[in-house]
This record gives structure tokens, sequence and C-alpha cells, in this order.
């Protein structure tokens, strides 16, 4: 856990509701998204075994930007401590065949860049403000404070197609745990 960004003990824990039940096997759209680096990534032409970790909104300790009521949402805090997991486990995730890894939420580009940066990320986060890849597979997202949120959940993308789908995730600290053990242990 992150002792920069604690996560309660009593978080409430997100429900499997069925709103992700739709996307293993789904081919990856068409889409391109902006990252982080100034590329724009070809989600059909990714590494085979790319994990995208989907979440819904990362704070800045200099701005005050999370919505009142956000730890009363069963998984939507956590998006630092998961991403600082990707950050520890992402070489163990290269070294057990994962192609590469991206962090993705609606946030603008501009506004991750300073969170990769900020967090040392070795990795990019791409940029869904237009929410065309959340549109075109139906991602499931949660509403607060009259703004629409993806829900955490994870993906990873083999040939362009969606291999594996994690969701929900709780805790989100712990999670890129749960991806390296899949990966480690998944024989292809």
């Amino acid at each position: 856990m992150s002792k920069d960004f604690p996560l309660p003990d009593d978080l409430p824990v997100p429900e499997d509701d069925g709103a992700a039940d739709h996307l293993p096997g789904m081919t990856v759209p068409d889409v391109s998204l902006p990252a982080t680096d100034d590329a724009t990534v070809a989600l059909r032409e990714l590494p085979p075994r790319t994990v995208i970790y989907v979440y819904p909104l990362t704070g800045r300790p200099d701005e005050d930007v999370i919505p009142e009521g956000w730890e009363d949402v069963p998984g939507a805090r956590g998006c630092t401590p998961e991403s600082r997991g990707f950050r520890s486990h992402y070489d163990e995730l290269r070294e057990a065949g994962v192609g590469d890894v991206f962090g993705l939420s609606t946030q603008s580009t501009a506004y991750q860049r300073e969170a990769r940066d900020r967090l040392h990320l070795p990795f990019e986060l791409l940029s869904d403000a237009d929410r065309e890849l959340a549109d075109a597979l139906d991602l499931p997202t949660f509403t607060i404070a009259g703004d629409d949120y993806l829900k955490r959940l994870t993906m990873v993308v083999t040939d362009g197609r969606i291999e594996h789908v994690f969701y929900p995730i709780f805790p989100p600290d712990e999670h890129a745990d749960e991806v390296l053990e899949w990966a480690a242990s998944d024989s292809r």
C-alpha cells in the first residue's frame, strides 16, 4: 500500500455487476488514442499481451479535483496506488510475457502527463477524453456529481482481441500483483 496515498480500511468493496462480462473475446475497435509521450497508440496494433488498466480519475496534490462523495463509490478510490503497483511490477510483468502496459482514463493527456511524471511511471497513460474506446466497448461507468467516470477494470489484449478482463478490482493497490500472478501462471 502506498504510504503517500493510503487507502482507508473502510472503503466500500465493488461487486461484480456483470457490466464487463461482454468484453472477453471482443475485437479491439479500430481506435487510436493519444499517449503521455505525445505518440498516438493504435489499439489494434498493440504488442501481444498488452495490459490496459482503466481507472476513473487521478487526483493531483496541487488541485482538489476529487468530487464530494468519491470515497462512498465502491471501487472509485485508489488510482494513484494502483498506478504505483503497476510501476513496481512493470519489469516483472514484461518478464512474464506482457508486451506493454498502459493506464487509461478519460482525463486529458496533459493532465495524465503530470501524473505519469510525478509517479515516475515507466509506461504511458492513454487518454480516452472523447470516450471513443469507452463507447465502442461499452465500458462500465458510474456517475457522481453529475459526471460520468469509467469503472476500474483491466483488459489484457492479445492479437487485437481482449484475452482476459479483471473486474471488479479491489483493492486497487494490490491489483498489479493479481495481474502479475495471472500472467506468470497462464500458459497460453
